[in-house]
C-alpha cells in the first residue's frame, strides 16, 4: 500500500500528536502507544474528521506536557489505519505517513494540539542526477556492511530498497530504520534538497560502520570475518526470498537463533563472556525445542543478553547542581553531602576511579533511603534499591546454579538488568537485618559485592562469567551499626546521619512534609494552614523519634481530618494553631512538666541512646530492711546489671570517705529499679548514674533534679566515655534539663551539636566520681566537705600505721 506524496491534500488544520523518541517519516508503517490525555484527544478529532494527524517530535524526551517551543516545526501527516483501546487506559494507533510537513501556526494549545501546515515538497536538480544514483549506490553498500557487522535491522530492508526507485524515498527508509537518535533523524527530515538528504544519510552510516567495525576489532574479529559474515547473510536473505516466492514458511527456529546470536555480538560483552554465550548458543541449536534443557539454556542467554556489558550513563559533574539538589532534597545531613561532592571531585579529575561503599547509619526515618535517590539523581545516574531485611538464603545475592529447577541470578544481577547500566546507584537498605540459616550466609556472600579490590570480578553462580562491580556507586543503610559482621563493615565507609532536632522538624515539615501531605490528602492552601507555634506543639506532643516518619504521619493525620471536615461543608478553612492540634488529634501523648520536681534521694536522670535517638533514663535507688542484697529491676542488660554491682563495690569499698554507715550494708536491702519495666535496657552509659543513685541513697542525699549525665565508671572511680552524646544532650534538652554531665574524653563530640543548641546548655565534664558528686548532690559543698575530711581523716591513719 503506498501513497503518492504529491497527491496528499492537506486540511487547512490538523490535530497533532507530540512523540517521543521516535521520528516517524513518510511511507513509514509504525504503531504507536498514545497514554497522555491531551494525546488521546488529538487521536480523538483525527478519527472523527479524516483519519489525518500531524506528528512532531518532542525535543526533550522527558517532558510530560510539552508546549510549541519544545516541539520541532517539521514532522510528517500521517493517516491512522487503526485504533484500539487498550486496559490500561492507553491506546494504541497504526499509522502511516504520507508527506512532509512543516508547522506555520497554533491554532489551539488547550485540551490538546491543532496546527496550520504546509506541505514540504522535495527537490531533485537534473545535473544532479548522476551524483544522486552514485550517493543510492554508497547507501546501499554501506547498508550491506552494517548488516555484516552485526548491526540489528530488519532482514528485508535489503529487497525492499532494491524494489524502491525514489532516491528521496531510499534516504527516508534507510533513516526510518537506522535507529538513530532523534536529532540526527530529525536533521534528516529537515532536509529537502534529495542530494544533499542522501548526502547526510551516507555519512549516518558510514559513522556507523567505522563504530561496528571499531568493536568488532576490539572482540577479535578479523575482516575475513566480516566478508564471511557478509556473504552468509546475502545467501539467507536470498533463501528467504526463495522460499517466500515458493510459498514456504521460513524455518523460525532459524531465525531466532539469528536473532540471539546478533544479540549476544552487539551486547558488547568482554571475550570470555562472549565466547561462553556462543557456547550455550551452539548447544541450544543443537537441542530439540521441546526439551526441558533448552528452555533452561534459552532462558540463560536471554539473560546474558539484557545485562548492560557496555552500557552506562554519563556522569553529570557539575558540582553545584548536584549540591543544590542534594540541599533541595535533604536539610543538614552535611557529611553525607560532602563526601557525595567529593567523589564527584574526584570523578571530575581522574576518569576511572572505583566507586566508593558508604554505609549510612542512624536512626530509622533519618532520611538515608532518600538520600541514596537524590545522589543518583545529582549525578544522573540510574537508581536501584535492594531491601535486605530479612535476607537468609545466600544464592539471594550470588544467585542459584542453574543445575536447580526455577534458578535465576542474585539480587544484584536482577538490579542491574533492571537499571539497564553497568554504573547506577544501587541502595542496600537494612544490610544490618541480614540473617543466616542453613542455606548460608548472605552477609559473607556480601563481602565480594562490597570489596572494591575484588568485584571487578564478581561472579554469580547462575552465569558462571565474571561481572564488573566496580563502576556502581553501593550505598548500604543500617540503624544499628554493631549488628553488621565486623568483616563487612570493614569494607564500608561509615557516615553516621544523627537524629533530627526539633528546630530541625521544625523546618523539614514547612518545606517538605506539609506540601507532601496536602497534596497527597487532596486539600490546599485555601483549606488548612500550618502556623510555627501548631508545629512546634504537634513536635513537642505527639513525636519522641529522632526521624521524622511519625511526625509526617500527624501531619497527614491533621491533613485527613480537614479534608474529611471540608467535604462534609463543617468548614472550608482551619489554622493549624496549638489550640487546634489536640481538637483534631486529642490529648498529646507526651507531657512535659515544665515544673521541676524537687530534688529526691536515690533518684537520678540518666542519659540513654536507642535506635529511635536520645532517651533520658530515670533510676530509683530504694532501700529497706534485710541482709545487704542488691536487687535490679526493669529488665535490665548483662552489662548495666555489671554497672550496678560495681557502683554497689564502689560505695562498700568508700563508705568511710563517703560517711555511709556499715549497717547500710548489713541490715538493708537495696532495689534499683528502671522504670518501663517492659522495656529491655541495657549499654554502658549507665556507669555514673547508677552509682550516684546508690551514694544519693546510702548517704541520704539528695539529687539535682536539673541535671542529668552519663558516662561509664570503673571499680577507681574513673569515668570512661560513652557514645551517642548529641542525641543524650538533646534528649535532655528536649525536656528542659539544661545541665549534663559527659566524661571528659567526649569533650570532642561536642563540636556535632547545633550551635544555637550549645548555647542553651551547661556542659560538666568529669574525670572522676568525685567531680560527679560535687555537682550533683543538692547539697554539693556539704557533702564535698565531709567527705574531703573523711579522706584526709584516712590518710593520716594510714600515714600512722606505716610509721
Amino acid at each position: 500500500m503506498t501513497f503518492d506524496n504529491q497527491a496528499v491534500e492537506i486540511p487547512q488544520t490538523l490535530p497533532m500528536l507530540p512523540v517521543r523518541d521516535i521520528v516517524v517519516f513518510p511511507y513509514m508503517i509504525i504503531p504507536l502507544f498514545v497514554g497522555r490525555e491531551a494525546s488521546i484527544r488529538s487521536v480523538e478529532d483525527a478519527l472523527s474528521k479524516n483519519r489525518l494527524i500531524f506528528l512532531a517530535s518532542q525535543k526533550d524526551i522527558t517532558e510530560e506536557n510539552p508546549n510549541p517551543a519544545g516541539i520541532y516545526e517539521t514532522g510528517t501527516v500521517a493517516k491512522i489505519m487503526r485504533m484500539r483501546k487498550l486496559s490500561d487506559g492507553r491506546v494504541k494507533i497504526l499509522i502511516q505517513g504520507e508527506a512532509k510537513g512543516r508547522i506555520k501556526s497554533f491554532t489551539k494549545t488547550s485540551g490538546s494540539f491543532e496546527v496550520s501546515v504546509e506541505k514540504i515538497e522535495d527537490t531533485v536538480k537534473a545535473e544532479h542526477a548522476e551524483e544522486v544514483q552514485g550517493l543510492v549506490k554508497t547507501a546501499k553498500s554501506h547498508i550491506e556492511k552494517t548488516i555484516a557487522l552485526g548491526k540489528a535491522l530488519s532482514p528485508d530492508i535489503l529487497l525492499v530498497l532494491d524494489d524502491v526507485t525514489e532516491p528521496g524515498r531510499i534516504a527516508d527508509l534507510i533513516a526510518s530504520n537506522m535507529g538513530l537518535k532523534v536529532a540526527d533523524a530529525q536533521r534528516v527530515l529537515e532536509t529537502t534538497d534529495t542530494k544533499e538528504r542522501l548526502s547526510l544519510v551516507c555519512q549516518l552510516l558510514q559513522e556507523e560502520v567505522e563504530t561496528l567495525t571499531a568493536q568488532a576489532k576490539t572482540r577479535g574479529h578479523n575482516p575475513n570475518d566480516a566478508q564471511r559474515g557478509q556473504r552468509e547473510n546475502f545467501l539467507r536473505e536470498q533463501m528467504k526470498a526463495i522460499k517466500n516466492e515458493l510459498g514456504e514458511q521460513g524455518d523460525s527456529k532459524s531465525e531466532e537463533m539469528d536473532e540471539l546470536k546478533n544479540k549476544i555480538l552487539t551486547a558488547g560483552m568482554p571475550e570470555a563472556v562472549q565466547t561462553e554465550s556462543l557456547k550455550q548458543l551452539s548447544r541450544l541449536e543443537r537441542m530439540h525445542p521441546d526439551a526441558s534443557e533448552a528452555t533452561m539454556v534459552r532462558t540463560y542467554l536471554d539473560w546474558m543478553v539484557d545485562l548492560p556489558w557496555g552500557k552506562q550513563s554519563e556522569d553529570i559533574l557539575d558540582i553545584q547542581r548536584a549540591k543544590a539538589i542534594l540541599d533541595e532534597d535533604h536539610y543538614d545531613l552535611q557529611k553525607a553531602k560532602d563526601r557525595v561532592l567529593e567523589f564527584l571531585a574526584v570523578r571530575k579529575l581522574k576518569s576511572t576511579i572505583k566507586g566508593p561503599i558508604l554505609c549510612f547509619s542512624g536512626p530509622p526515618g533519618v532520611g538515608k533511603t532518600s538520600l541514596g535517590r537524590s545522589i543518583a539523581k545529582s549525578m544522573g545516574r540510574e537508581y536501584f534499591r535492594i531491601a535486605l531485611g530479612g535476607v537468609k538464603d545466600e544464592a539471594e545475592i550470588r544467585g542459584h546454579r542453574r543445575t536447580y529447577v526455577g534458578a535465576m541470578p542474585g539480587k544484584i544481577i536482577q538490579a542491574l538488568r533492571q537499571a539497564k547500566t553497568r554504573n547506577p546507584v544501587i541502595v542496600l537498605d537494612e544490610i544490618d537485618k541480614m540473617a543466616s540459616d542453613f542455606k548460608g550466609d548472605p552477609s559473607s556472600a556480601m563481602l565480594e559485592v562490597l570489596d572494591p579490590e575484588q568485584n571487578a570480578s564478581f561472579r554469580d553462580n547462575y552465569l558462571n562469567v565474571d561481572f564488573d562491580l566496580s563502576n556502581v556507586l553501593f550505598i548500604a543503610t543500617a540503624n544499628v551499626v554493631e549488628n553488621i559482621p565486623a568483616a563487612l563493615r570493614d569494607r564500608m565507609e561509615m557516615i553516621y546521619i544523627p537524629g533530627y532536632t526539633e528546630n530541625d522538624k521544625l523546618l523539614i515539615t514547612k518545606k517538605h512534609l506539609i506540601e507532601r501531605q496536602m497534596e497527597a490528602n487532596g486539600i490546599t492552601s485555601e483549606n488548612i494552614r500550618f502556623t510555627d507555634e501548631g508545629l512546634k506543639f504537634l513536635i513537642a506532643g505527639y513525636t519522641r523519634e529522632a526521624g521524622l516518619r511519625n511526625l509526617e504521619r500527624e501531619v497527614g493525620s491533621v491533613c485527613r481530618k480537614v479534608a474529611k471536615q471540608v467535604v462534609m461543608n463543617e468548614t472550608n478553612f482551619i489554622e493549624v494553631n496549638a489550640k487546634t492540634v489536640p481538637e483534631l488529634l486529642g490529648p498529646p501523648r507526651f507531657t512535659r512538666d515544665d515544673k521541676m520536681l524537687e530534688s529526691n534521694v536515690g533518684v537520678v536522670q540518666g542519659l540513654a541512646w536507642t535506635q529511635a535517638g536520645g532517651e533520658v533514663l530515670l533510676i530509683e535507688a530504694l532501700k529497706m530492711k534485710g541482709k545487704g542484697h542488691l536487687m535490679l529491676t526493669g529488665q535490665l542488660g548483662d552489662v548495666m546489671k555489671e554497672s550496678a554491682h560495681a557502683a554497689m563495690s564502689y560505695a562498700r569499698a568508700h563508705m568511710d570517705e563517703l560517711g555511709i554507715d556499715q549497717e547500710m550494708f548489713e541490715k538493708f536491702d537495696v532495689h534499683v529499679h528502671l522504670p518501663a519495666g517492659a522495656i529491655p535496657k541495657d549499654g554502658p552509659s549507665a556507669g555514673i548514674t547508677l552509682t550516684t543513685a546508690l551514694v544519693s541513697l546510702l548517704t541520704g542525699t539528695a539529687v539535682r533534679n536539673d541535671i542529668a549525665m552519663t558516662g561509664e565508671v570503673t571499680l577507681q572511680g574513673r569515668v570512661l566515655p560513652v557514645g551517642g552524646i548529641r542525641e543524650k544532650c538533646l534528649a535532655a534538652l528536649n525536656l528542659g534539663i539544661t545541665n549534663v554531665i559527659i566524661p571528659m574524653a567526649n569533650a570532642k563530640d561536642l563540636e556535632d551539636i547545633p550551635t544555637q543548641f550549645k548555647e542553651k546548655m551547661n556542659f560538666i565534664l568529669a574525670e572522676n566520681l568525685d567531680e560527679v558528686f560535687a555537682v550533683a548532690f543538692e547539697k554539693s559543698e556539704k557533702f564535698m566537705k565531709k567527705l574531703g575530711t573523711k579522706r584526709q581523716e584516712k590518710k593520716a591513719k594510714a600515714s600512722t600505721a606505716a610509721a
